[in-house]
């Protein structure tokens, strides 16, 4: 047995934990670029804890999907402001525009000179500028990962820079932090990260201790997430998803992904679609097609014995059949009014174009079978 585990230099968590940017910034300069989300009033609590730890913040604000555009007017607004270091602040989408700025302002170029597939897929030889992670949802995990997701809208599609040196020196999570939030975004964020914890727990990258993040994780997402929705967000059911979305970015990083992921990816470079919303429209029909499939081409898999698991552990009982674990998600999907792909805009005459650009998506890889493309056609078809 042999495998990497790998994870940010730092991981504070727990209530209040948002008072420790201040401190830890102003260890790594004196001018800080804040990126943030859609709501920048959000931000005001960690703005005044830089300005009490004498770190200037300049704001940086990422509306939507982190785009090559985004990233690049980022950089250029860090240098002409003198930025020497770098705060992300908000969902996926603000912690990957800062990890990628961060990595750019440390290796000079631009994010074509790095990003795989559409890419020149140099590698980055210098350690990012000091950065810390401050996620304010509880589903990406970006917090944690080694990978910036970066949409181009000219390819459509959404790419990977990838490299050891993008962690953050440092990783905030707050659970504090997910008071307030809308049903909608904790449903779409929630089984992001649940989806993150199924893929790399099945996955054929799969070891041990990301075994046993994914378990506890799963467990703690299947007791809490319906909850939180339904608006019962306790101090308990904000420490289950944000650790839940912790933790699988810690697996994700470090065992991979699967169809789920593959399809996300193709899907949101070509759609307005959130990320979270696709994943979960996915889940339950690839852990369909993906059980069918294993039972019928490799029924020694070890993933057959994992999805087992996985039944037993939503549905809190031994014995649960695989059968009864997707029927679970599938009713969570239905709880949690996640939409069908539809109402993003896929339609059938999508699907071809679709499976052709999921197939050379990184994420794909880590799949615990390869399928083929009429069970990929079939995959989206059923999610409609």
């Amino acid at each position: 047995m042999r495998f990497e585990f790998a994870t940010p230099t730092r991981v504070l968590f727990g209530p209040g934990a948002l008072q420790e940017a201040g401190p830890i910034a102003r260890s790594f300069g004196k001018r800080a670029l804040v990126v943030v989300g859609r709501t920048i009033e959000r931000s005001a609590s960690l703005l005044d804890g830089l300005d009490r730890s004498a770190v200037a913040a300049v704001v940086f604000q990422v509306k939507g999907e982190p785009s090559l555009a985004a990233v690049r007017e980022g950089v250029m607004r860090a240098k002409l402001e003198a930025c020497d270091c770098v705060v992300a602040f908000g969902g996926g989408s603000a912690i990957d525009a800062a990890k990628a700025i961060a990595a750019l302002l440390a290796n000079g170029g631009d994010p074509l000179d790095y990003l795989e597939i559409i890419g020149r897929k140099q590698p980055l030889t210098r350690p990012s500028l000091p950065w810390i992670a401050i996620p304010t949802t509880a589903g990406t995990g970006a917090e944690v990962t080694r990978n910036a997701v970066l949409t181009s809208p000219e390819h459509r599609l959404k790419v990977s820079l990838r490299s050891p040196l993008l962690p953050a020196r440092a990783s905030i999570v707050d659970p504090e932090l997910l008071s307030g939030l809308p049903p909608e975004v904790i449903a779409a964020s929630g089984l992001d990260a649940f989806t993150q914890l199924v893929e790399p727990f099945v996955s054929a990258r799969a070891n041990p201790l990301i075994d046993a993040l994914c378990r506890e994780g799963l467990r703690r997402s299947a007791r809490s997430l319906q909850r939180a929705y339904g608006g019962d967000s306790d101090e308990a059911t904000r420490e289950d998803l944000a650790l839940s979305s912790l933790f699988g970015g810690l697996a994700l990083s470090n065992a991979g992904l699967g169809a789920v992921h593959g399809f996300a990816a193709a899907i949101g470079g070509r759609f307005d679609a959130p990320h979270g919303a696709v994943c979960a429209a996915l889940l339950p029909v690839v852990m369909s097609v993906n059980w069918r499939s294993l039972a019928r081409r490799a029924p020694s898999s070890p993933a057959l014995v994992r999805y087992a698991e996985i039944a037993a552990i939503v549905a809190d009982r031994p014995g649960a059949s695989i059968d009864e674990g997707i029927a679970w998600v599938q009713a969570l999907r239905t709880a949690l009014r996640i939409p069908g792909l539809t109402r993003w805009g896929v339609t059938d005459a999508d699907i071809e174009g679709l499976v052709s650009a999921a197939r050379s998506a990184s994420s794909m890889r880590g799949n615990p079978i390869e399928l083929a493309d009429e069970e990929l056609a079939e995959i989206l078809t059923r999610s409609l």
